[in-house]
């Protein structure tokens, strides 16, 4: 197990303030459209919105005035937000979310993961709190969040890797994210120095027992938040996670009915885990363990992806999901809800 302790924050600049400035008038906006779609269009009542968005009711009733003073309010919601809003909350009532974030595309064929890195970044700068334990995952979305993320310190801020693969040096790495991600926050990080994937069942059992993993696997248990991406597998380009596996285990997994993977534990689109060695020899933390943690935050997207967000809906129940416009889209539509956020 490594754990490394991260020095004091630099100072900020100007520039960096007036950018959180930004962001939070961003923020501020997009909660003041939800609140006046909650309350206009699917005519929830004041208190009801208060408890969807987690804020009191005079801060709704001061929002849906000044929504009316901007008149983004007349018979219809006028902004440019509204079909975000609306595929936002398809989303959280076809899939039992708390939360969903999607990130609008100036192009529909355009790569979403800047997009979705950067909704990300902006979620987890306020979602992070002192105190908190957080596990986890990789992959190039996670990766691309770090630069969205405004650093702030955190006491008590624990962030535990959540997959093996210390040894492998590439630059989109388990270790690698999990160990900036705790710099950003001034907290401690806690990395699983195995490969991601070993030769059996037994190899497994030593590392957990006799390595001194068993303490990461416990502190699993008692997570308060877990940040995790999926993999996709359609195609070899889409599979290549790092060079863990080879192109013999995505033909094999595919012919399983595997759609995509979660921390190596590889699915199917019902989100039941596939029949394959990979599942059992995978030295990341089992899904039972990451589905204890109260707030369970998935980013992912692409066209490849689709089925591999949908199974991911019952694998991990996660409670936020953020993703891309055009990927939201195709959620829906493939769950048979795409007429719900036709415009």
């Amino acid at each position: 197990m490594g754990r490394r302790r991260q020095g004091e924050p630099e100072n900020g600049s100007a520039a960096a303030e007036a950018s959180e400035q930004v962001v939070s008038e961003s923020r501020t906006d997009r909660l003041r459209i939800r609140a006046a779609w909650m309350y206009f269009v699917e005519q929830m009542t004041q208190n009801e919105i208060a408890d969807v968005l987690g804020v009191g009711r005079v801060t709704i009733v001061r929002m849906l005035a000044e929504a009316r003073a901007r008149n983004e309010v007349k018979i219809t919601i006028e902004s440019e937000l509204l079909e975000i809003v609306r595929l936002e909350r398809a989303l959280e009532r076809t899939f039992g979310l708390q939360q969903a974030l999607v990130a609008p595309l100036t192009d529909p064929k355009a790569d979403p993961i800047p997009a979705i890195a950067a909704k990300t970044g902006m979620f987890l700068s306020d979602a992070m709190k002192s105190g908190m334990r957080v596990g986890v995952g990789w992959g190039v979305t996670l990766f691309n969040t770090l630069p969205f993320i405004s650093a702030k310190s955190l006491t008590d801020f624990s962030v535990i890797s959540l997959l093996g693969g210390v040894g492998v040096a590439r630059r989109v790495n388990p270790a690698e994210f999990a160990w900036r991600f705790a710099q950003i926050f001034q907290g401690d990080g806690y990395l699983m120095p195995t490969p991601a994937v070993v030769d059996s069942v037994e190899t497994k059992i030593a590392l957990v027992e006799r390595c001194g993993l068993q303490e990461i696997f416990e502190m699993a248990d008692a997570l308060d938040a877990v940040l995790l991406s999926v993999g996709g597998i359609a195609s070899a380009t889409t599979f290549s996670r790092g060079g863990f596996l080879k192109e013999a285990d995505r033909e094999a997994l595919l012919a399983r009915g595997a759609v995509g993977d979660l921390l190596f534990h590889f699915y199917d689109r019902n989100g039941d885990l596939v029949d394959h060695p990979v599942n059992s020899h995978v030295m990341s933390v089992d899904v039972d363990r990451l589905r204890k943690a109260p707030i369970r935050i998935l980013t992912s997207g692409g066209e490849e992806k689709t089925d591999a967000l949908l199974g991911a809906m019952n694998l991990i129940a996660p409670t936020i999901l953020i993703t891309d416009e055009e990927s939201a889209r195709r959620m829906l539509s493939a769950h048979g809800t795409g007429l719900e956020v036709s415009s």
